[in-house]
């Protein structure tokens, strides 16, 4: 099962690495203007409030878990 399993992840990156092509206009753009900064600044603030959420969350379900 682990082989099959390392093989897919192999094969699905591999077909990864030909799609990449530089041709994205709107990239391009971006990074020319210098924007792109702020995109990936608004990406990464979204998925530390998502991270921070999800412990606050664990930390309530284990607090409720030890409780019961």
């Amino acid at each position: 099962m682990k082989k099959i399993l390392f093989f897919l992840i192999f094969i699905l990156t591999s077909v990864q690495l030909f799609a990449q092509d530089n041709g994205v206009e709107m990239a391009d753009k971006l990074r020319s203007d210098g924007k792109i900064y702020v995109v990936v600044t608004c990406i990464v603030i979204i998925l530390l409030g998502l991270l921070a959420y999800l412990f606050t969350i664990d930390k309530r379900l284990k607090k409720i878990e030890r409780e019961k």
